[in-house]
């Protein structure tokens, strides 16, 4: 019998907690009936780090996706009144993605709903491991993005 090489087991362990941290996510975004998807949930707080609205091109790039698939997304909060599409003022033919007074609120019912699972997903933990977890997670992002640049 061969030892488990534990690599794999730690692979398969993040891959469990990842799908763990979604499903809770989203139940507590269903608790609160907002009618944003998770993917929607995501734009929400990419375009609140904006200082001034952005493209719907940067948005694609921060969110590392197709620039059709932001489309779609802001589509649906546009509809939902979430965000407005503006013209940029130094070219008409940019439009630029702005949050609404509702997407504003709706991106503070977020945060509570992200904390209300967080908490949930951290309750096992004392303060000491959550501090630990929490250096561990920042090595592991930190070098995700050093290794892209």
């Amino acid at each position: 019998m061969t030892t488990p090489d534990p690599d794999s087991l730690l692979a398969e362990q993040l891959l469990r907690l990842t799908r763990r941290v979604h499903r809770i996510q989203k139940h507590h975004l269903e608790q609160r009936d907002l009618g944003v998807t998770p993917a929607q949930s995501r734009l929400l707080r990419t375009l609140a780090h904006y200082g001034s609205p952005p493209r719907m091109a940067d948005l694609a790039e921060r969110l590392e996706v197709v620039p059709r698939a932001v489309t779609t997304l802001v589509d649906g909060l546009e509809a939902s009144g979430m965000v407005r599409r503006v013209a940029d003022p130094a070219n008409r033919r940019v439009t630029r993605i702005e949050l609404t007074d509702e997407g504003r609120a709706t991106l503070r019912e977020l945060r509570g709903a992200r904390r209300s699972a967080a908490e949930e997903i951290l309750a096992p933990l004392t303060e000491k491991e959550r501090a630990v977890l929490g250096v561990l997670l920042d090595t592991l992002v930190d070098t995700e993005v050093s290794k892209r640049c």
